[in-house]
Order: C-alpha cells, then structure tokens, then sequence
C-alpha cells in the first residue's frame, strides 16, 4: 500500500509467541482488509496513546499490518521513531481466541500495537 507511512507484519504464524501461544496460519484469516488502532505498547484503553490505524492483509504466513500515523503530537513522534530505525516492533491485541494447547486457531484482533519488544519474533 504506497501512501502508509510503514508496513510490517502484526503477527507472523507457526512462531512461538512469548506467551506460549502460537498464531496458526489461517487464524486470523477474516481479518484481511479490516482497519484497528495503531496504539502505543498495547496502550488501547488511553485515547492519547492511539498513533493511528492498521490496515490489516492476511497472507499465508501471518498478518501483515499497513500502518498510517495520524497526526497528532504521539503520532508524528511515532512516525520520526520508525523512520529513524529506532523502534521496529510490532505486536496484536486479540480476543475472541479459539485456542487448543496453546495453538490459536481463531481470534479477533482488536489493535496492533507499535513497541520496544513484540510477542511474535517475526512481527516488525
């Protein structure tokens, strides 16, 4: 998507998240063109911490995330932050989970979230 101001993936499938859940490959396949708050450190329930939206691509490897910063004093910092490389992380917020021995089977992600250190080793 050429007008984002960066893309990555939310949540990569079949990694071990630090949780001990992994995402399943067609977990959160429903999702694909969907639009969620891109929040700070999974900071959804303060409305200073939303930096913008995630347009979310599902993909057969996980859940790739279009991010658009909004303009706002956080967002524009956020924005300067991934341009400079300084921060790369991301991270889903998900409920609704249909799991089974820690596999996720199904879920409804509810925001991705911009960090220092995500769950999933393959989200940034």
């Amino acid at each position: 998507m050429e007008d984002a101001d960066f893309g990555g993936y939310a949540t990569k499938a079949g990694l071990k998240c630090s949780d001990g859940r992994t995402i399943m490959p067609e977990a959160f396949k429903h999702m694909d063109g969907m639009q969620v708050p891109l929040v700070w450190q999974h900071g959804h329930k303060e409305p200073g911490n939303v930096l913008g939206h995630a347009l979310l691509e599902a993909r057969e490897d996980g859940i790739y995330g279009y991010g658009f910063f909004n303009d706002t004093q956080a967002g524009r910092n956020s924005k300067a932050l991934v341009e400079h490389g300084d921060i790369k992380a991301l991270s889903i917020f998900a409920n609704q989970l249909v799991e089974k021995s820690k596999q996720v089977f199904h879920g409804m992600i509810r925001e991705v979230s911009l960090c220092l250190a995500g769950a999933n080793p393959g989200a940034f």
